[in-house]
C-alpha cells in the first residue's frame, strides 16, 4: 500500500515536471 502510494506521487511529479517543461518550451 505505501509502495503503491509513493509510486503514484513519483508518477504525478513527474507528469507535473513534463508539463512545465512543455509549456515552457512552447513559451519561448
Amino acid at each position: 500500500m505505501y509502495l503503491g502510494d509513493m509510486l503514484l506521487m513519483v508518477i504525478c511529479m513527474l507528469i507535473l515536471v513534463i508539463c512545465v517543461l512543455v509549456g515552457v518550451a512552447f513559451l519561448t
